[in-house]
């Protein structure tokens, strides 16, 4: 919205982040802004010409249909978050590097494809953790990394034994 020539300010900073593979396929994304790429086809379309835009880039940060796109790329992923093209590059580049050092410290810093894939859950938790609906929740990698911890405890629950508890009560009781 518009006041006397100027934008509202909003906490709605972030339209959007994702996760690509080196061929520019989608391992994760999650989009905020309803208005901007509603549809998975346009956000499939906007992935593929942000991929093939960058791939080979050595900047940091792209302006592209509309968005300010900051990325990176370690090994055989890239990682993107997206803003309004009013939107301060820095605070874009401050989510983007607390969503790879979180994954980093997630993965013990095995950061690629395959790492990602087999911890989705825990990736997609910590997405959660730094932003909802568009809004920053968390740009600090350890508070981001420390709360996906203790929602991972509080699934398994305080008293409930994990499977290799379990294995090895069984392993002790026949062996």
């Amino acid at each position: 919205m518009k006041m006397d020539g100027f934008l509202e300010p909003s906490l709605n900073i972030i339209k959007g982040m994702c996760i690509l593979d080196n061929d520019g396929r989608r391992i994760m994304a999650k989009y905020y802004d309803k208005n901007v790429l509603p549809t998975v086809k346009e956000q499939k379309t906007f992935e593929k010409n942000l991929f093939s835009k960058t791939h080979r880039a050595n900047s940091e940060i792209i302006m592209l249909d509309g968005l300010t796109c900051v990325y990176k790329s370690n090994v055989d992923l890239f990682f993107y978050v997206m803003g309004s093209t009013q939107e301060n590059e820095l605070i874009l580049l401050s989510v983007l590097n607390c969503l790879y050092d979180s994954i980093s410290l997630i993965l013990k810093k095995f950061v690629e494809k395959k790492s990602v894939m087999e911890n989705l859950e825990i990736i997609m938790l910590a997405f959660d953790e730094i932003c909802d609906g568009g809004i920053i929740l968390d740009a600090d990698p350890a508070s981001v990394v420390k709360r996906v911890g203790d929602l991972r405890n509080d699934e398994l629950g305080i008293g409930e034994p994990t499977v290799a508890q379990v294995t090895n009560v069984i392993h002790g009781l026949f062996w």
